[in-house]
């Protein structure tokens, strides 16, 4: 769909209100009722972050995956190796060579001016071109990085500020991803950026060597409907995180709760035609996170503050969405224990979902 920057101002907001409720197909929003599709050939596995309560080292998590027959993992910090050293990981690439498990590898914050920053693994640089050496011995296509998170908006400078110090990191390592054969893709994380400021970042710090991670439920945290979020940064995604969410409208504006797939309103048919059309050769990891619900107040006093270029039409399809969920209720485990349990359901629930129902998977 194309668009022009808004600024929603309320008068602009009320209208919108009033288009998504009176016609929501106009908004380009499918049925949420899905039929078995086609199977496609697109690989299937899960980001590690989705069992993160087991705290498993690489080796455990490639046997997991072998277990329930995926075809990819997406590792997403560098803490989940036993070692950084070439001969530890030369051994779990070996593994995953030897099981058929495609690695994606990953690590957090690159931008040095984020909340979201550590120093633990050195200055930014430095931390990108680790996680460049650490993709490049697992024999992974790229390092899956985030600028940072919601409250970054709310910084000196703005989210534009920290997209310009995350390009200047980028930019500075650009010849050792590129000599590496290794791209850098960024992820829409937390509420930081909504896609089409995504691709400005990758667009300035450069696309021969840059990329994105899709993250579906990341998406809905920056007001945008999952699709949207696919149609903007599909022709740069490299790397991807995907759940499912439900949204539903409340006294100050509306709710996100993260689900398991099949459990919110993507339309999940529709978006793996796309999926498939635009990045065929790009993994679908399950990255699920549910049991929590996070407000977006947009009827809120000073809460567009942050938002100064939202899009108008990108934000009536997410109204849309909000105007189609219900209210569901939050979980809570018991102790650790339960708490293992319960993430792992939640996977291999979503995982069969999308072997079952979407028909996804090579194996």
């Amino acid at each position: 769909m194309k668009t022009n920057l808004e600024t929603i101002d309320r008068r602009a907001f009320l209208k919108m209100t009033a288009m998504t409720s009176a016609g929501l197909a106009l908004a380009g929003i499918a049925s949420s009722a899905e039929a078995p599709a086609a199977k496609k050939k697109l690989k299937l596995g899960f980001d590690n972050f989705s069992i993160r309560a087991m705290n498993w080292k690489a080796p455990a998590l490639l046997d997991y995956a072998a277990s329930l027959k995926l075809d990819s993992i997406l590792i997403s910090d560098l803490d989940a190796y036993e070692s950084l050293e070439e001969k530890h990981l030369k051994e779990v690439k070996a593994k995953a060579d030897g099981l058929g498990i495609q690695i994606h590898a990953g690590t957090w914050s690159i931008c040095p001016t984020s909340r979201f920053f550590k120093n633990k693994w050195g200055t930014a640089e430095e931390h990108l071109a680790l996680g460049i050496r650490v993709a490049h011995t697992l024999g992974s296509p790229v390092i899956r990085c985030i600028l940072g998170m919601g409250d970054d908006r709310k910084s000196e400078g703005g989210i534009e500020g920290r997209i310009a110090d995350t390009v200047k990191v980028c930019q500075a390592c650009r010849s050792r991803a590129i000599d590496a054969s290794v791209k850098i893709a960024v992820e829409n994380h937390a509420g930081d950026m909504q896609a089409w400021e995504l691709v400005t970042l990758i667009e300035a710090a450069g696309k021969d060597y840059m990329g994105a991670t899709l993250d579906s439920g990341n998406a809905t945290w920056t007001m945008e409907d999952p699709l949207v979020s696919l149609e903007t940064l599909g022709p740069y995604v490299l790397s991807t995180g995907i759940r499912d969410s439900m949204i539903w409208e409340d006294a100050d504006g509306a709710r996100v709760q993260w689900t398991a797939m099949g459990e919110g309103l993507v339309n999940w048919n529709q978006y793996f035609e796309k999926f498939s059309v635009v990045c065929p050769n790009v993994p679908v990891n399950l990255e699920i996170i549910s049991g929590f619900s996070r407000p977006i107040p947009y009827l809120k006093k000073d809460f567009w503050n942050v938002w100064p270029k939202a899009r108008a039409n990108d934000f009536a399809r997410f109204l849309a969405l909000a105007k189609r969920g219900k209210p569901i209720e939050s979980h809570k485990s018991a102790d650790a224990k339960a708490e293992q349990e319960y993430q792992k359901s939640e996977l291999e629930r979503s995982l069969k979902y999308c072997k079952e129902t979407l028909g996804l998977s090579e194996k």
